[in-house]
């Protein structure tokens, strides 16, 4: 009976098995889609041979092949990649909306769906730096760091773009051959340094409050424990709730086109909230549908473009899943010169050309250590790193940091920003330390 027993149940892990394998194409599919359709239009004309190298490989090994072996169909006059991975299924399609970037749709829904062209992005190229790009370079002082550019490869990784900013204007520029001033790259989890910063920008203009309950309309039910965890927790990555996987890849939305509300709001709590660090893409996205929630009830819509086209970042791309939301924890496509004028906002302390965009005190909220933290080398505060801990770094150092070697580092008592975007991998890795230190050492010598 035993043995009979035993032997019915040896087909449920090969089920399981077949699930996952089948699972893993719909996703490669719906990966080379989404990065294919961001790099073709946010990305300023990357080939398709770039994309191919850079984009599509050394990526999550589940489904690096079933990506390399999908082929994309484009269609350059609806902006739209459609991605075959069944012959009986329907194809995996991303479309280009204009200015919200591309949206990837879930599998079935009918092209023509994310198409809402609405491209009004301000040409502000030819105003002077920092809004623009005229007078951004001081050539002179690019000999002080050009050392760090010549010996970039000592640092680790694959180095796409590297710009160092000194008391406000661009000191060393460097591109990757195919890639220029204008070239966007996804930001991956830098990400969640713009959603935090969108936050910042409401609490200054008094429409959000971080430290009252975040007000996720799911939660407000009687006795659900999760309605009184705070944003400000949320940001800090001391929710307390529980997610599939350390890191929560939160692949459902990125490859997936689940919509950002019925993935993220369905976790039960772990541990009570602000007790324990855990990082999670659900909880950037969970502060920002609380930032969402909290601009419609003073009847006002959630806009990061207009922020964004305010201080010059007028060619990264804030994404959207089918139902509009935002995906603030990695699909944002920007360039170097963007996240730089990112940078100079938090340089100044939430000045912006003589108005105040951001909270006197935010800057200092966005680094303190004021929640649990992580095991390793560098602290977090609310949607930053912090690089306090750092041999050689000055103590007032922190950054936003993502996926595959995508780094912007502030050091306000040295007026320096440092920017770099990349396409590492597992096996070669950035040294952020040890490039900064070296940047630091540049700039006192």
């Amino acid at each position: 009976m035993l043995l009979g027993l035993a032997a019915a149940a040896l087909p449920l892990p090969t089920q399981a098995a077949e699930t996952n394998v089948e699972l893993n194409r719909a996703w490669a599919a719906g990966y080379r889609a989404a990065f294919t359709c961001s790099s073709l239009w946010n990305g300023a004309g990357k080939t398709l041979a770039d994309i191919e190298r850079d984009e599509l490989t050394h990526i999550y090994p589940e489904i690096e092949a079933d990506v390399r072996a999908t082929r994309a169909e484009i269609d350059t006059k609806a902006k739209r990649v459609t991605v075959r991975y069944r012959d009986d299924m329907p194809p995996r399609v991303a479309e280009w909306t204009g200015r919200d970037g591309c949206v990837t749709l879930p599998i079935g829904v009918e092209p023509g769906a994310g198409a809402l062209l609405h491209d009004t992005r301000p040409n502000l190229d030819a105003q002077p730096w920092p809004l623009g790009d005229r007078d951004a370079r001081v050539a002179d002082r690019e000999v002080r760091f050009s050392v760090v550019a010549a010996d970039r490869a000592r640092f680790g990784g694959r180095t796409s773009s590297l710009l160092i900013v000194k008391d406000g204007r661009i000191a060393l520029e460097w591109y990757q051959p195919g890639h220029g001033l204008h070239t966007a790259q996804r930001t991956f989890s830098v990400a969640k340094s713009i959603a935090a910063t969108l936050i910042g920008h409401a609490v200054e203009r008094g429409q959000f409050d971080v430290k009252a309950p975040a007000g996720i309309a799911e939660w407000r039910t009687a006795g659900d424990p999760r309605e009184a965890i705070t944003t400000e927790q949320l940001l800090r990555m001391a929710s307390g709730l529980t997610s599939d996987s350390a890191g929560n890849r939160t692949d459902a939305i990125y490859m997936g086109g689940a919509s950002v509300r019925q993935w993220t709001t369905q976790w039960p709590l772990l541990n009570p909230p602000g007790t324990r660090y855990r990082y999670a893409n659900n909880d950037t996205l969970l502060a920002v549908l609380s930032l969402k929630a909290a601009l419609e009830e003073v009847r006002e819509s959630f806009d990061p473009a207009a922020f964004l086209d305010r201080i010059g970042m007028t060619r990264t791309f804030v994404e959207r899943d089918k139902d509009g939301d935002a995906i603030l924890s990695s699909q944002v496509s920007t360039t170097a010169r963007d996240l730089a004028r990112l940078g100079l906002l938090y340089q100044d302390d939430g000045m912006w050309r003589g108005e105040r965009l951001l909270p006197a005190d935010w800057r200092h909220f966005v680094t303190a250590r004021a929640g649990p933290q992580p095991d390793g080398p560098f602290g977090y505060g609310a949607g930053f790193w912090l690089l306090d801990a750092s041999e050689g770094i000055p103590a007032d150092a922190f950054g936003a940091f993502g996926n595959r070697g995508q780094y912007m580092v502030v050091i306000p008592s040295r007026r320096l920003v440092i920017v770099r975007q990349g396409y590492d991998d597992t096996a070669e890795r950035l040294d952020i330390a040890a490039l900064v230190r070296a940047v630091v050492t540049a700039d006192g010598s």
